[in-house]
């Protein structure tokens, strides 16, 4: 864009900036203890303030709560999304985006509060707005805006029970700013890669072993208990001293999604993501390959591969078996 462009273009999308995306939305359920329970199987979690009603009671809560990571969970549109994405203030500045060439789209990071714990039959609504957008950045994936969204969360008697600020890239794919090539016999096509994997401090081990075509699951040296993801401290003994075993690659899906949108380039589609309990006992979420969606059942067995997904990314993935 030449600079009066970049100018009318800013100052189109920061127009956005405070506006509401829409009338506070109440949550298609109110919060209740099928739903806790089934996001306690899921992640794992046993806290048994969750779901066991005598030990709940018995604790400082006094009576069952909800786990405050499901806070988002309550508001969200659900499957009928995926079906017709509802057309709203954020999905138009999105457009905008759109049609300036920021075609590319990545969640960088969110931040929650909690202010109180929500229990059974509280109604919980969402309040968002387009908080802020940056000066434009030059990323890894391409240059870019981020957007800051703010969702305020109140219950039945307009208490703030939370806030979520959700940050996201709107991008020009590298790949489509690089210089067009002299003649088509020139043009390299650059192949999309998907998002690196993140690596850090605690994790780094298990990705050199997955980049060997091996999946690894962390164990207490202390007590023998399997822990994935990756951490610094064992949450039976608290232990930290660890080491390693090897995987079978053999499992059961226990959950299962299917990615609509937004679609990133690099990754194949229909784009199935799935919580695979290993025969090991831990659970690691994975991407289902080599079927329709409609046939993956819940309980069903797969067998996993270790396999190089692009030009410098390896992961464990999932067939049925």
């Amino acid at each position: 864009m030449t600079p009066e462009e970049t100018k009318a273009f800013e100052e189109k999308i920061r127009a956005y900036v405070g506006r509401e995306l829409g009338a506070p939305k109440r949550g298609k359920d109110d919060v209740n203890k099928a739903m806790i329970r089934h996001w306690a199987e899921v992640t794992g979690d046993e806290n048994p303030v969750y779901t066991d009603e005598a030990a709940a009671a018995k604790s400082g809560k006094k009576g069952i709560i909800a786990p405050p990571t499901m806070l988002q969970i309550w508001s969200m549109e659900g499957y009928p999304m995926c079906q017709k994405p509802a057309v709203d203030l954020q999905r138009e500045l999105h457009n905008v985006f759109d049609a300036h060439g920021f075609t590319g789209v990545l969640g960088t990071n969110t931040n929650s509060e909690y202010f109180r714990d929500l229990r059974p039959d509280d109604q919980v609504f969402a309040h968002t707005i387009i908080s802020s957008i940056s000066e434009p950045k030059a990323t890894q994936r391409g240059v870019g805006y981020f957007i800051e969204t703010t969702t305020t969360f109140t219950d039945q008697n307009k208490e703030e029970v939370g806030r979520q600020v959700f940050r996201c890239l709107k991008f020009i794919p590298n790949a489509d700013a690089a210089p067009a090539a002299a003649s088509e016999a020139d043009a390299t096509p650059a192949v999309a890669t998907r998002i690196a994997s993140p690596r850090g401090h605690d994790n780094a081990w298990w990705w050199e072993a997955v980049d060997a075509g091996k999946l690894l699951i962390q164990r207490c040296k202390s007590c023998n208990t399997l822990r994935h993801p990756p951490r610094p401290m064992c949450g039976e003994c608290q232990s930290t001293e660890w080491d390693s075993i090897e995987s079978k690659l053999e499992g059961e899906i226990i959950s299962f999604t299917q990615m609509h949108y937004p679609k990133f380039p690099g990754y194949p589609y229909p784009l199935i993501c799935a919580v695979v309990k290993l025969s090991e006992g831990t659970n690691l979420v994975a991407n289902l390959v080599g079927c329709e969606p409609e046939a993956i059942k819940i309980g069903m067995k797969v067998k996993g591969k270790v396999e190089k997904v692009d030009e410098k990314t390896w992961l464990p993935q999932f067939y049925l078996a």
